[in-house]
């Protein structure tokens, strides 16, 4: 995935990066190709409803966080897809922005 690999290299240098995820687990709130700011986000610091880029299973998504637990995620899509637990360290970045 081009688009992960821009985005985890710029933000784990500090950056902000634009970035044109594809797939539509996120339809509705991020359409296949819209173009979607991303900046740096400690884990602890977002909030259910947050789109963020997380770690998950040996890959990466960007997917909403659902519900918050002490220092862990319940991460989910926005057709009401659940995934799981992350823990608050598996988040890299969080979407600022999204647009057309």
């Amino acid at each position: 995935m081009g688009w992960v690999n821009d985005a985890r290299l710029a933000i784990e240098g500090g950056q902000s990066v634009q970035v044109r995820p594809i797939g539509g687990s996120m339809r509705g709130r991020i359409e296949s190709g819209q173009l979607v700011t991303l900046v740096p986000a400690d884990g602890r610091d977002v909030s259910v409803g947050d789109a963020v880029l997380v770690r998950w299973k040996g890959n990466f998504l960007l997917h909403l966080v659902v519900e918050i637990a002490d220092d862990r995620l319940l991460i989910g899509n926005n057709l009401g897809r659940v995934n799981g637990w992350v823990s608050t360290e598996d988040v890299l970045g969080r979407v600022e922005s999204v647009e057309s």
